[in-house]
């Protein structure tokens, strides 16, 4: 062990020497070696750590102390405890500590022995004394897994006296803690020795049992039982896994950001297009892309999880499997991808359609073959940690969904509105696509409005069902903000298709496919500058938005349905004004026309720095601001969230970083962005609402940052809905 830990020559090379005695010896277990055996292993230890340290191991006890703690102290900078503390949200700043205490040997004889447990079971919460016990053995041999340990019960029959002890001082110590402990202990001749305890690490379901059973037991109220829950964790509970003892026995090829938790099994993919025709025949897929675009929606809808070679946490690909509740495992680049022949190489393995693949969404590794994955469970202890929660929240909690079903999904899982519709995901299937690229070819505004024309019964069918889904709930709608290119075919067969349509030339549709071309589309003709160039697009959005909120009020008059249309990337008030004019223009009259009474409100998202340095001038013209965080993280960084991927981790290993800020909000930096503009918007527009539609909107510290400056709500994908409602009460208890 010295060795390992403290010199860092690995363990196997002793190993090695054990086993080779043992065969020798013609024995299985190290403890059958008599003790000239031991002594003959001692002299070779200390020879092959000579050869691989070139020295002689110390025998001074002060020299091995004093190296054991520089051990301690260098392990926090390992490579292992630096992404665990990025996993907890640990800083590096805190550092770590060393105990040195004096040995208890549970090797010294079949009276002594050592173990491992838990006053629960930590995978289920059952309130019972559960673990492993080894005799004549030291702690490391029941962690290390060289020997099969016994069940903690078999003690009693060995120990008898320093059993009862030992649960007498399990209940004590429950008591004390108020929660589960995790224990490790040794028996050196019968006497019994705890040296360790602490609260013990748990599934989320059994998180969720110990919360409620402690508050039964009168040990717990039901603000510490929230409070003890770690957000985090509850995302196991709603998406598939991997069926535990077979992901055991697999080894991962590869490893990617786990983007979008849950498990994914299926038959490899390369295009939108086939991942809906193999889904179509019953075959389960894994749509494996370069990047993703809009354009691949229909298609990562029919996947079962979804693989990238680029990308970030944020990404496309990431962003929208969160919202569908699919696996993604984003940004791998040692993929070398070869597209065009359908293929890809990792790990020294060629890849090819229809060959199986297992991804996990949570770790983000990458397995070869089918790993059979088990739907999730969600305990009965889920409704009781919610219900607490939402008594002792202030946020609202909304959702980020652009689909029905999505919509649907979120209110099941406690989702109070929509925070974000993102209009443009709605124009991919085949019949508003067309359309739509007859929009782009217009040369006039008469040919653009005709072709806007085809696509607004789609639109107001589309908000029709997400008011519908969402009960009178309010529901954001974010007008049109990708730039046009990612709109247009890409493929030989599409371009002629639509020169056909259009009564063009090919070279005519690839000149206009050039034009559309941009530099950096993230700071290009996009969001509210689509609008002020092309206002009849914002028109046919509004038409749609009025006309669907006023049907559904008409059947369900008992909601209040209360349209929020967001105007996206705005920087200037006078773009905020022109766009909001065409707006208000447009839905006064279509609600003048149907003769009825309708409200609605026109607001903005802030997503770029200077809207929130000019927040004051802004909120005279908004209802509502919504901080798009992965546009102002963008920005405000100066770095895009696709490319991030491929320098932050040396912005890790050197400590500049310590979190990936699209992932964590930035509190710092776009959080002081962010306490400015509402500093700033409320005294101009006490009535201003603001939330946050962002990503961040579903990680718990975070949402405990929205709590803290003031926000009205927080918006999140579906599935991480009860994480913010529970990061939200968690706030709120922390600060009462």
């Amino acid at each position: 062990m010295y060795s390992d830990v403290v010199m860092e020559v690995g363990k196997k090379y002793f190993e090695e020497l054990i086993d080779k005695m043992k065969a020798e010896k013609g024995v299985t277990q190290d403890v059958e070696l008599d003790a000239d055996d031991l002594k003959e292993l001692a002299t070779q230890f200390k020879a092959e750590y000579k050869a691989k340290i070139g020295a002689d191991f110390p025998d001074d006890p002060k020299e091995q102390l004093m190296g054991a703690v520089m051990a301690v102290f260098r392990s926090w900078d390992n490579p292992r405890a630096n992404v665990y503390r990025r996993d907890n949200d640990i800083p590096y700043s805190w550092g770590t500590a060393v105990n040195v205490q004096s040995m208890a040997f549970g090797n010294m004889g079949d009276d002594c022995g050592t173990g491992v447990a838990f006053t629960r079971d930590p995978a289920t919460g059952e309130k019972k004394l559960m673990g492993e016990f080894l005799t004549n053995a030291q702690g490391e041999d029941v962690v290390a897994g060289v020997r099969t340990p016994m069940p903690i019960a078999q003690m009693a029959e060995k120990f008898p006296e320093a059993f009862a002890q030992f649960k007498d001082v399990c209940a004590t110590l429950e008591n004390h803690y108020r929660d589960m402990q995790d224990m490790e202990f040794t028996v050196e001749h019968g006497k019994l020795y705890m040296l360790q305890t602490r609260n013990g690490k748990r599934t989320a379901q059994a998180a969720l049992k110990i919360a409620c059973d402690l508050v039964d037991e009168g040990m717990r109220t039901e603000k510490e039982a929230v409070a003890m829950i770690d957000p985090r964790n509850l995302d196991t509970l709603l998406h598939p896994q991997f069926d535990t003892a077979a992901l055991k026995a697999a080894t991962p090829i590869g490893k990617g950001l786990g983007a979008s938790p849950g498990a994914a099994c299926g038959k490899i993919v390369f295009t939108a297009e086939d991942a809906e025709a193999w889904n179509a025949r019953g075959e389960k897929v894994v749509l494996v892309r370069l990047e993703t675009s809009p354009e691949d929606i229909t298609g990562m809808k029919a996947s079962q999880g979804i693989l990238t070679v680029r990308g970030g946490m944020t990404s496309h690909a990431a962003v929208v499997a969160r919202g569908m509740g699919t696996c993604c495992v984003s940004g791998c680049g040692d993929i070398a991808m070869d597209e065009e022949n359908k293929k890809f190489t990792l790990a020294g393995k060629e890849f090819h359609e229809g060959d199986w693949l297992s991804i996990d969404g949570s770790t983000g590794n990458i397995y070869d073959g089918a790993i059979a994955t088990k739907d999730a469970e969600i305990a009965g202890e889920f409704g009781r940690i919610m219900a607490w929660a939402d008594e002792n929240r202030r946020l609202k909690v909304r959702t980020n969904a652009d689909t029905p079903a999505d919509a649907k999904k979120a209110r099941e899982l406690g989702a109070e509105g929509i925070g974000l519709c993102r209009t443009e995901h709605m124009f991919f299937e085949e019949d508003r696509i067309a359309a739509f690229r007859e929009m782009i070819c217009a040369d006039t505004v008469e040919e653009r409005e005709a072709a806007l024309d085809k696509i607004l019964p789609y639109q107001q069918g589309d908000f029709k069902a997400l008011y519908e889904a969402l009960e009178g709930c309010p529901v954001t709608i974010r007008f049109l903000d990708p730039p046009l290119h990612e709109f247009v075919p890409t493929e030989e067969d599409d371009i002629k298709k639509l020169a056909d349509a259009q009564g063009k030339s090919v070279e005519d549709i690839k000149a206009l496919i050039a034009s559309l071309h941009e530099f950096n589309p993230m700071m290009g003709h996009r969001g509210c500058r689509l609008a002020v160039t092309y206002p009849e697009i914002a028109k046919m959005q509004t038409k749609a938005v009025i006309r669907a909120a006023i049907e559904v009020q008409a059947a369900h008059p008992d909601w209040n349905v209360k349209p929020e249309i967001m105007i996206p990337l705005v920087c200037e008030i006078k773009e905020l004004k022109f766009v909001k004019k065409v707006v208000v223009e447009t839905a006064d009259a279509e609600i003048a026309a149907a003769g009825v009474k309708l409200e609605y409100e026109v607001g903005t998202m802030i997503e770029i720095p200077r809207a929130a340095l000019t927040a004051d001038e802004i909120a005279t013209e908004a209802d509502f601001f919504c901080f798009g965080t992965n546009d102002l993280t963008q920005m405000t960084f100066g770095f895009s969230r696709d490319d991030a991927g491929k320098f932050l981790n040396a912005y890790y290993d050197t400590k500049i970083f310590e979190n990936d800020p699209f992932a964590k909000l930035d509190q710092t930096g776009v959080g002081k962005l962010m306490e400015m503009a509402i500093k700033l918007g409320k005294p101009v527009n006490p009535n201003l609402h603001i939330g946050i539609c962002g990503e961040h909107g579903g990680d718990p510290s975070s949402v405990e940052f929205c709590h803290k400056i003031g926000l009205d709500y927080v918006s999140c994908s579906p599935f991480r809905v009860p994480i913010a409602r529970l990061a939200a009460a968690q706030a709120a208890i922390a600060e009462g």
